[in-house]
């Protein structure tokens, strides 16, 4: 009898979790005081959440989460504490791959849209934890260079959600042997929070030393007071996201020195002043690119070394957090101009603001080596998004209804690197200025419907983008696969040739394509508009021996490059 009653006690834990609807409520506001002490390891945080019921349905129940090395203390309504169960619930969100759920049972239901105010209390440790990387099968010497996130004596680093949750968050589980899952959750989450204000007070208690540490958070805010307590020292900020957008917070604690330019700021540490100053050098050459095409900056950047010089960068916002070790020019231009796009163009959609400082990479390679160097870049890319469209054909055929539309994808492939070729492919239809007027006639405020962008492109040109748009941007249709089917030049009077062109598009998405006839002594280019699953002609006066067409010259991308090549025959010579 006894076992029967243990065990109904255990149904009656897991099968309300079960029926949770975990991603009812959004997060409107936190109000956070964070205490970190490094040599502990430990993190403290005591705080008022505000949430929202977006759902359809009054819910009596919310799930809280924060990482698994953190232990709920206390969570209250108006001074009174409220029912809650704790349990570990999976999921790759989090650095370790589990989280320490809450699920707090209400005095009463919250009915949809209404909201309710929650004071927490939750501490515990941050330690350098790769394991939901470990445990699908990658290195943990690779793993940690990846998943660097730690609160450490010697320098302390940490990102919020989709690495560590630092502070409370509420989603379905996410598994990253499970595809595109971890960022569609974390795709998801940020979605519903863009509106959601944070404030956070940050305070870093530590032992004194010579070189007092700087505390370093991405938000707004930042004044330092410093406060000496016997042995100890404490450090003290206030940071505020409001509104959180895409961001992701993150904290940083480090003996750092300071350099300051007038595109950024870059903290680096004791003894790597040469690092700092070559990214500070490639950033001042980046500038200029950056006003020509995006205007200047709305605020500066800031660049943060990590201390393992092999971490792979993050970035969030116009924070980016790197090794500052290399001696690669070009790595440091291209990660220089990606952050100064980030910090001078806001979007609200991903395909925008990150296909933008991808995009703003292949302008830089064009303007330091040349169109081809661009064309280089930017076809390092396509084969990731080759691979994806076709995984997504697969989908497809067991979904009709799956869509992977730039507007609303959580693949990276598609967001930078397919968004970088949308935008290079719709410069090279409109020119130069009119995409740059249309990008500064752009405010994020103002994108509340898809075709925003298309409107303000097509105010500066006489084009009709409509095609272009609802194959690339609005619909995933995949990409286009150009041939060439045939080349029939004739002889002109008083000598030359007119070669008739045919190029025949076997893909299910259009597009803008260059055609080059290469003849004796030179070469001549056309740009032709080849719809999918359809042919265009063009016809092109040679006035050498015409002896091949090419198309594409990889500014589309395309699932086929092998049979944009044909060669002409040499001409019949009448005898």
């Amino acid at each position: 009898m006894k076992f029967l009653r243990v065990l109904c006690v255990i149904w009656g834990l897991i099968i309300p979790s079960l029926a949770l609807d975990r991603e009812a409520f959004t997060f409107t506001h936190y109000d956070l005081n964070v205490r970190v002490e490094p040599e502990q390891q430990r993190l403290g945080v005591r705080g008022r959440i505000t949430l929202r019921n977006d759902s359809a349905n009054p819910q009596k129940r919310i799930a809280l989460q924060i990482s698994s090395t953190l232990d709920w203390k206390s969570i209250q309504i108006g001074g009174q504490a409220v029912d809650f169960v704790t349990h570990e619930y999976t999921s790759d969100i989090d650095h370790t791959g589990a989280l320490s759920e809450a699920i707090v049972t209400l005095p009463r239901e919250v009915p949809p849209k209404g909201t309710i105010e929650l004071d927490v209390g939750y501490e515990g440790i941050i330690p350098l934890d790769a394991t939901r990387l470990t445990r699908i099968g990658v290195p943990e010497e690779k793993a940690k260079h990846t998943d660097w996130d730690q609160i450490s004596k010697s320098f302390t680093a940490v990102r919020g959600i989709g690495y560590v949750a630092w502070y409370p968050v509420a989603t379905e589980s996410a598994n990253l042997s499970e595809g595109n899952s971890l960022f569609e959750t974390v795709g998801r989450w940020k979605a519903r929070e863009t509106e959601a204000g944070l404030k956070i007070r940050l305070v870093e208690a530590g032992e004194t030393s010579a070189n007092l540490p700087r505390l370093f958070c991405n938000g707004k805010g930042g004044a330092q007071t410093h406060e000496q307590m016997g042995r100890s020292s404490l450090v003290q900020s206030e940071y505020s996201f409001d509104p959180l957008d895409f961001s992701v917070p993150l904290f940083v604690i480090g003996g750092y020195d300071a350099l300051a330019r007038p595109s950024l700021n870059i903290s680096f540490l004791p003894g790597h002043k040469p690092g700092a100053e070559n990214y500070a050098l490639a950033a001042d050459l980046a500038f200029p690119l950056v006003v020509e095409w995006f205007g200047a900056t709305r605020q500066k950047a800031e660049t943060v070394e990590l201390a393992d010089p092999e971490a792979a960068p993050f970035e969030s916002g116009g924070t980016l957090l790197m090794p500052l070790g290399s001696t690669d020019s070009t790595r440091y231009e291209l990660t220089a101009v990606h952050q100064l796009t980030h910090a001078a163009f806001n979007s609200p959609r991903p395909w925008i603001y990150e296909g933008l400082a991808h995009f703003a990479q292949a302008l830089e390679r064009e303007q330091q080596d040349g169109r081809r160097a661009a064309l280089a870049f930017m076809g390092g890319h396509r084969s990731a998004i080759a691979e994806t469209e076709k995984a997504l054909l697969a989908a497809h055929a067991q979904n009709v209804a799956a869509n992977e539309s730039l507007i609303n994808t959580s693949i990276e492939e598609f967001y930078r690197s397919k968004a970088m070729y949308v935008w290079w492919m719709l410069r090279d239809m409109v020119g130069d200025t009119a995409l740059k007027k249309a990008l500064a006639a752009y405010h994020s405020d103002r994108d509340k419907e898809s075709a925003y962008v298309q409107r303000l492109i097509e105010a500066q040109t006489d084009h009709d983008l409509e095609w272009f748009f609802d194959d690339w941007v609005y619909r995933d249709r995949g990409l286009p696969d150009f041939r060439v089917e045939s080349a029939y030049p004739r002889a002109k009077v008083g000598g030359g040739y007119i070669v008739t062109i045919t190029i025949e598009n076997l893909g299910d998405a259009g597009a803008e394509v260059p055609v080059t006839l290469r003849m004796e002594g030179g070469e001549v280019t056309r740009r032709l508009e080849v719809h999918a699953k359809s042919k265009a002609a063009a016809r092109i006066e040679a006035p050498s021996t015409p002896q091949e067409v090419i198309v594409n010259d990889g500014g589309v991308p395309e699932t086929d490059l092998s049979n944009n090549v044909f060669k002409i025959p040499p001409p019949v010579v009448a005898k």
